[in-house]
């Protein structure tokens, strides 16, 4: 349930709520909005007495809950998130936030190389894997800690956020010392003790869609890292495993704006993933922020044919430029900034 307070209620009242909630067993957590404030109660209150709550000095109305997912819910929170990425930029709100660079760090001149030609082009974010789930285990693997100094020196030049991925709960504090935003891929979307440890951290996390997910089981993911007190989520649609073999997803690009109905959070949409072909790369991205998207996250690299993971969906430093001028175009139409 949430507990609405009354405009211009107190510090002392909203105290007052939490202290209660407490008492009931639950946890809070108190969203300060524009208009007024809200306590969102946290754990299961089915067989608890709102009317406790109701009557208390500066509070409005109690309402349910109706998702099982609180903390990402628009029912807790109606205004849109903005989620900061690192170094100033962020993603949500009027302007979408461009994330881009190669799959794998594969060195540090490229790494740099790269994202100079991404900050050039109007990227805020660099990504870039230093560890790499792969199913062949005999594929490359990244290049561990070394590929995330390789991307703080990136940082360093270009003043570009980083964008990586942590596998395991052993690799958090590691990936944490060097990079701005965790992400979580799609094979993890479900590893919860992973999503709790995060959930645990200061860092922004970019959790993906996992390829066989429901839209709920996806924001039921999101709220493990919520309701450990971490409330800056982007959720990423990476695309869907279908009977479809034309590519390498199915990007569905529907639950943008069916997502952006359910939850606060900012949504980001990887169309490298969602088609693993480059050439449908910029006509995807021109979609994805037709449909609304806040953000994109794709796969570049200076030379493609030879890249030591997804060549084939990366696309060049000179295509990620006129995508960029395409998809500005198309900002624009929808009342968005680039």
């Amino acid at each position: 349930m949430i507990v609405v307070m009354k405009p211009g209620s107190t510090e002392q009242q909203v105290g007052h709520v939490v202290k209660l909630v407490r008492e009931m067993g639950l946890k809070e957590n108190v969203i300060v909005g524009e208009e007024r404030t809200v306590v969102a109660v946290i754990g299961n209150d089915r067989f608890k007495d709102r009317g406790v709550l109701e009557t208390v000095d500066g509070v409005d109305k109690v309402v349910p809950i109706l998702a099982p997912y609180k903390m990402a819910s628009s029912e807790v929170k109606r205004e849109r998130s903005v989620v900061p990425l690192g170094n100033g930029a962020t993603i949500g709100g009027k302007k979408i936030g461009v994330i881009a660079g190669p799959c794998s760090v594969e060195g540090k001149q490229q790494i740099i190389e790269i994202a100079h030609a991404m900050k050039e082009a109007g990227a805020v974010g660099l990504r870039g894997g230093a560890f790499k789930p792969r199913t062949n285990p005999y594929s490359f693997q990244g290049m561990g800690e070394e590929g995330l100094k390789h991307l703080a020196a990136a940082r360093d030049a270009t003043g570009l956020a980083i964008v990586t991925e942590v596998m395991s709960i052993d690799q958090v504090d590691i990936v944490c010392q060097y990079a701005d935003v965790l992400q979580i891929g799609a094979r993890n979307m479900q590893n919860f003790n992973l999503l709790s440890r995060v959930g645990e951290c200061t860092k922004t996390v970019l959790l993906k869609r996992g390829m066989s997910a429901t839209m709920e089981e996806f924001l039921l993911a999101a709220e493990y890292v919520m309701a450990r007190g971490n409330h800056n989520v982007i959720l990423c649609e990476r695309g869907i495993r279908t009977f479809e073999d034309y590519v390498r997803n199915t990007l569905p690009l529907a639950i943008v704006p069916a997502l952006q109905r359910a939850t606060h959070l900012p949504v980001v949409v990887d169309p490298s993933h969602g088609t693993g072909k480059n050439y449908l790369v910029e006509p995807m991205c021109r979609a994805s922020v037709a449909a609304g998207a806040d953000g994109l996250i794709v796969e570049t690299h200076a030379d493609p044919e030879h890249a030591m993971t997804d060549g084939a969906q990366s696309i060049t430093p000179e295509q990620f430029a006129k995508m960029m001028q395409s998809t500005r175009r198309i900002a624009a139409a929808v009342d968005r900034e680039m």
